[in-house]
């Protein structure tokens, strides 16, 4: 038998000879147009048109090249392999717990022989286990992986209505299941893709957002506009009237915002928030529960996204407020629903160095979720007047969230005291833990350990990296113990910085895989995330964008300096809103990097508008309609940067062409671009996925299939033994 490291050697050999001369070259069709005066080419226009025969078969064989190049890098099978056994070495993967009254518990569940995550319930820590939903039967039915988006239980636990997609696609169609039997309860409901299913106390009636119904010959960019809230009777058809939203009595909203409703835990009253698509600042409305549903419904805004509030809780018919108003790290104020008056608002959490990033109320308390460093802090404070915020000692130091921002799922039932924490670190993996009303801290068993959950060898080391202008750039770098400081490492820096979102302490399994490879992993939180707040945040937005990648430039260049590697060996990784991170470094200083992977990334910004989910995601990029807002998309737009005649980096774009959030032609389109323009003869592969979107609900193969696949493909580039054809 030949040994199979030369047989993969061959095939890499002869499938990129070969590729010059059988893969199809992108024609230039050039649209040009001119924004404030400046002219703006777009020479693969025409590669947005997906469906168009020529633009798919252009699309088909540059990824089935890629796939084939992949699989063939020697190392790329054993790296997967590698991965796979610190996946497979724990019996189960649980992620999104909620808890309801009766003591049950509902959370998804990934078997170590699963491809996806189930859903489950049981009535105590102890009690049996029950499948409400597989995945799996709808994938044997219709030949295409589906996933849960969504779930929320009803407050007694008897039912659960969950959302599921096909195919990376996120158009959820929400379900609801009777936890006693088993059985689905009514029909389905489509255009569920926001969801945010919300129950009224008595378990029997529910409130949805929909999207709109596109009708033949709308444009596509209105797919996520006007969306409203329908009320829903349990086991009958949404209501055929909205109850909030774009056409409410009462209600000041524009096309593009997004409604939801709240009914709070004690009936009273209806909470209706309102979002800018991923502006953080909410707009909130308030109704008696009993108004609702009359000809004239009783809604009265509280504020507007102008007072600066990102995060709301109920409690007692006073509302909990996340604010940023002349606090850029954050404070909580309280103030009474039946005379609510923002200026009068109590200040009960002040502001102060640590940042506080979230809010939740149990029955005990109100739950403040706080960084502190990289690191996050929980505290406590009693509803009385005057309570005292007290610390609650955690036994890992990492991070948690009080508020999943994807499902929405709060560690906190306001009918329930304590939270339910998922706690995690860099070289600890995430276990589930219970917070009491007392303090203590107790380990649910949810989450089986498994033996590599805290490796002893491996450590991380936190370093402020100074920046172009002298800011400091928070740096995690993680490696093994003893990490030789020769400037040979095979590293690779990761980072996001967009929409505040900052890169705490996680574990990962395939990191290990990484790191058993002698690599080292570097994240860094740039200006764009919200690791100092408000200010951190906003100093890399729109026309402060730049900051973003020029601290990434300045992190990369740190870890060269340092000798923890060299440009030879050094890689850079980014995904969705990432892309524009690691595209703008690459595109900036090709000279710096062996190798850049853009995952599902935003590539064209000029472009992103014209979208479906470009209208949402406005508020943190800027608009092209007006001066200031073009320039900052021109700015941070990868595609329009890439120069002909350039010794462009190796590049991997990966890409789901079922994605909602970024459209697969922000890599497409790239990737003929840096195809024609680089000159270093590094190769530029596209991996497209026909049968998943943005990520979000990626089955375990596609997850750990395309991780090894970016790995061997950083390893290759970078030169090191084991990745290289002989």
């Amino acid at each position: 038998m030949p040994h199979p490291y030369l047989t993969a050697a061959a095939s890499l050999l002869i499938a990129t000879a070969a590729s010059a001369q059988t893969l199809p070259v992108a024609p230039v069709r050039n649209v040009s147009e001119t924004f404030f005066g400046t002219q703006v080419d777009d020479p693969y226009r025409y590669m947005e048109n997906i469906k168009d025969p020529e633009v798919a078969a252009w699309m088909k064989a540059q990824s089935d090249h890629a796939w084939a190049t992949l699989k063939a890098i020697p190392g790329r099978e054993a790296m997967y392999k590698n991965i796979l056994k610190y996946d497979e070495a724990v019996s189960a993967r649980i992620a999104g717990v909620a808890r309801t009254t009766g003591d049950w518990w509902f959370y998804e569940k990934r078997g170590v022989n699963d491809d996806q995550f189930k859903l489950f319930a049981r009535q105590g820590l102890n009690g049996p286990e029950k499948l409400l939903f597989d995945p799996e039967v709808m994938r044997k039915a219709t030949g295409k992986p589906h996933a849960i988006n969504f779930f929320n239980p009803s407050p007694d636990g008897r039912y659960v209505a969950y959302g599921v997609s096909a195919a990376g696609s996120e158009d959820a169609v929400m379900h609801i299941v009777d936890v006693q039997t088993g059985k689905a309860v009514g029909k389905p409901v489509d255009r569920a893709q926001f969801g945010a299913p919300s129950w009224a106390p008595d378990g029997k009636t529910l409130y949805l957002n929909r999207l709109q119904v596109l009708k033949p010959g709308m444009p596509m960019v209105e797919k996520y506009q006007r969306s409203e809230v329908f009320r829903m009777a349990l086991g009958g058809a949404p209501a055929t009237h909205a109850m909030f939203g774009l056409h409410t009595p009462g209600v000041q909203m524009t096309p593009a915002e997004i409604p939801f409703v709240g009914i709070t835990h004690d009936g009273h009253w209806a909470l209706g928030i309102v979002t800018n698509g991923v502006q953080r600042e909410i707009t909130v409305y308030v109704a008696p529960v009993k108004t609702i549903n009359q000809a004239k419904p009783g809604w009265k805004k509280l504020f507007g996204a102008e007072a600066e509030i990102t995060s709301i809780a109920y409690f007692d018919d006073g509302l909990y407020l996340l604010s940023n108003k002349g606090a850029p790290r954050s404070q909580v104020l309280h103030a009474p629903i039946g005379s609510f008056d923002l200026a009068k608002a109590e200040v009960v959490v002040p502001t102060s160095e640590r940042v506080i990033t979230g809010i939740a109320a149990a029955k005990d308390a109100l739950y403040i979720e706080a960084r502190e460093g990289n690191v996050k802090q929980l505290y406590k404070r009693g509803y009385a007047n005057g309570a005292a915020v007290v610390p609650v000692a955690l036994p890992v130091q990492g991070s948690f969230v009080l508020n999943e921002d994807e499902s929405g799922a709060s560690a906190a039932n306001p009918q329930l005291p304590g939270v339910v924490l998922d706690l995690q670190g860099w070289n600890r993996a995430r276990q589930i833990y219970a917070v009491a009303a007392d303090g203590k801290v107790a380990n649910t068993g949810l989450q089986p350990q498994g033996p590599y959950d805290a490796p002893d060898d491996v450590v991380a080391t936190e370093v402020k990296v100074p920046s172009y202008d002298g800011a400091l750039v928070p740096m995690s770098i993680i490696h093994k113990k003893g990490v030789v400081l020769d400037g040979n490492n095979p590293t690779l820096l990761y980072g996001y910085a967009s929409y505040g979102i900052t890169e705490e302490p996680y574990y990962s399994i395939s990191r290990l895989a990484w790191l058993d490879a002698g690599g080292v992993y570097a994240i860094a939180n740039p200006r764009g995330s919200s690791v100092y707040g408000q200010e951190w945040y906003k100093a890399g937005y729109q026309a402060t964008k730049p900051n973003t990648w020029k601290d990434f430039i300045a992190c990369a260049e740190y870890l060269i300096n340092q000798k923890y590697t060299n440009p030879k060996r050094l890689g850079i990784m980014g995904g969705s809103a990432g892309g524009i991170l690691v595209g703008r470094a690459m595109t900036e200083r090709p000279d710096l990097f062996a190798a850049v992977i853009p995952a599902v990334g935003v590539l064209d910004a000029v472009r992103a508008e014209v979208t479906p989910n470009g209208v949402p995601n406005i508020p943190e990029f800027g608009t092209r309609t007006n001066e200031a807002g073009f320039k900052a998309l021109l700015a941070m737009s990868t595609y329009h940067h890439v120069q002909p005649n350039t010794a462009y980096p190796a590049v991997l774009l990966t890409h789901g062409t079922n994605d909602p959030r970024v459209e697969v032609w922000h890599s497409t389109k790239t990737a003929a671009r840096l195809m024609a323009a680089t000159t270093s003869g590094k190769p530029i592969l596209l991996r497209l996925d026909y049968q998943s979107g943005h990520g979000i609900g990626n089955t375990k193969s596609q997850v750990l299939q395309e991780r090894a696949d970016m790995f061997a493909f950083m390893l290759w580039q970078m030169g090191v033994a084991g990745y290289q054809p002989k």
